[in-house]
């Protein structure tokens, strides 16, 4: 198998530390960058803020609702979170970094797949791309909406 990326990155007008705060809490702040009607529901089932979490979330592609188990890590607590699918190994990236003198900060979205090669495996890159890259742009967009909410 080989391995594909979906990548988005958004510059957002807040600090590090209170974008990841938002992003590693999946008890109040994970679930508002979260669009609608793409995830249709996310639930802690243990812990609840940065590594050692668990959830199940339901997303809404092409047309069917699908659940997801995943478990939460903290490579570099602070600055990398990342959530590991319990059933197929797929890991999405939270990457946040300062800039600006640590006034903004540059978010990626990161997804390693693993896809069959061949025919079959360009097709599932092509729609893992399609699907994931425009949901991870509003993700991006809604988390700046939140953290300039937090601000006010």
């Amino acid at each position: 198998m080989t391995s594909h990326l979906v990548v988005a990155s958004q510059l957002i007008p807040a600090s590090v530390q209170q974008v990841y705060a938002i992003i590693a809490d999946y008890n109040q702040g994970h679930p508002h960058i979260l669009p609608k009607p793409h995830f249709v529901s996310l639930t802690v089932e243990k812990g609840g803020v940065g590594a050692g979490t668990e959830i199940q979330f339901q997303m809404r592609l092409m047309g069917q609702v699908r659940t997801f188990r995943a478990a939460v890590t903290e490579p570099e607590p602070g600055r990398v979170l990342v959530e590991t699918d319990l059933d197929t190994g797929a890991a999405t990236t939270f990457t946040v970094d300062p800039r600006d003198d640590g006034r903004h900060s540059y978010v990626t979205i990161a997804t390693e797949i693993k896809a069959r090669p061949g025919i079959l495996g360009k097709l599932e890159r092509w729609l893992a791309s399609r699907l994931l890259h425009p949901i991870y742009v509003k993700e991006l967009q809604q988390l700046a909406f939140v953290a300039m909410q937090q601000t006010r």
